[in-house]
């Protein structure tokens, strides 16, 4: 009697896809959907018909006959799932346009910015898609920065001259950068600090009892990471020649050239200062411009002292803060490493360019 029914695809595998779908049905990483498949195109090829195969894996016959079909078209792609094109767009670009658009533009009554949910009720969407929308734009609508443009009118002047003496400094001399740490306070924990254990930071009171201010002037050599600082009680011109000429002791002449990067604040442009200037040519005054601070080595140093011995301590008198800095710069100068300038003073132009228009 004939067959009746449509014709079933025969099922040959090469010795690759036969390697290739027994992995697929028994590595534990494949998803069970590709490793069911597998294991129906294994069975077809051992020569079962589609109901012994759907009984073996206890599936339809109609399942067993689609993945035949398709792998008898297909091969192995036809056992991976085709990718799913995903749910239609809630948000339209009109409307993405109007997030982006009043968020650079415009602001919330009676606030400074924007937040998710202003905008979200601003905009009649979710706050979720407010963010998804922000974060696809770079935008940051709750983060702020500083910035302060010099606005000195020999600004490039200066910035060039500096970063050469960095970049560049000049044979048989000494570059150091000179400035004062100003109105650095002696607090007082009241109460005591409490030390760290595993899984708990360090913990100390948020008040504090002041005991007076100290100025630390500091001459930072760029050669060798080399500082010499003295703390005083005021940062007058006074002191500020009192350490000019500790420096001239500490430096001796040698025939060497002193360049001194500095700012122009009040106490180096006195008529005392200025004279004594005159009166030792080996130093050379090298003025940063104003409002850049951020030239100066120096603050770098600064901003290591600060962080490192300053902020977290506790200081009962300004005896013990004058202690505590100058142990900081003795281990310092125990194993000086100097700072590495490698920005041309182009590159700095440049950033300051992009940063502005």
């Amino acid at each position: 009697m004939a067959k009746t029914g449509r014709p079933v695809a025969e099922i040959n595998l090469s010795d690759y896809e036969r390697k290739k779908l027994q992995l697929m049905a028994s590595r534990p990483s494949s998803s069970q959907r590709e490793a069911f498949r597998a294991r129906i195109i294994l069975g077809c090829a051992e020569g079962l018909n589609n109901g012994e195969v759907a009984r073996r894996e206890k599936t339809s016959l109609p399942t067993v006959g689609k993945w035949r079909s398709r792998f008898a078209k297909a091969r192995l792609e036809a056992l991976v799932d085709a990718p799913r094109s995903g749910a239609p767009r809630s948000i339209d670009d009109d409307k993405v346009e109007a997030v982006v658009t009043k968020t650079l533009e415009q602001k919330p009554e009676a606030r400074t910015h924007w937040s998710s949910r202003s905008m979200a009720k601003e905009a009649g969407i979710s706050d979720h898609s407010v963010r998804r929308i922000w974060k696809a734009f770079g935008l940051k609508p709750h983060l702020v920065e500083g910035f302060k443009l010099s606005s000195d009118p020999m600004f490039v002047e200066k910035v060039r001259d500096i970063v050469g003496l960095y970049l560049n400094p000049p044979e048989k001399a000494v570059v150091l950068c000179v400035d004062e740490k100003s109105q650095t306070q002696a607090l007082e924990r009241t109460q005591p600090i409490l030390p760290m254990r595993p899984g708990i930071p360090e913990r100390q009171s948020w008040d504090y009892e002041r005991h007076g201010t100290l100025s630390l002037f500091a001459a930072y050599d760029i050669a060798t990471g080399h500082v010499y600082g003295k703390s005083r009680n005021r940062h007058r011109s006074e002191e500020f020649l009192k350490f000019l000429k500790e420096i001239d002791e500490h430096w001796p002449d040698d025939g060497r050239d002193l360049h001194l990067i500095m700012d122009n604040y009040a106490t180096r442009t006195t008529d005392k200062i200025r004279r004594w200037f005159e009166r030792h040519p080996r130093f050379q005054v090298h003025f940063t411009p104003t409002g850049a601070s951020w030239i100066n080595l120096v603050e770098r140093f600064f901003a290591k002292i600060t962080t490192e011995a300053i902020r977290r301590g506790s200081f009962k008198s300004t005896v013990q803060l004058r202690k505590a800095m100058d142990h900081y710069i003795e281990v310092h100068n125990s194993d000086p490493k100097p700072f590495k300038w490698t920005a041309t003073a182009d590159s700095i132009f440049k950033k300051i360019e992009n940063a502005c228009f």
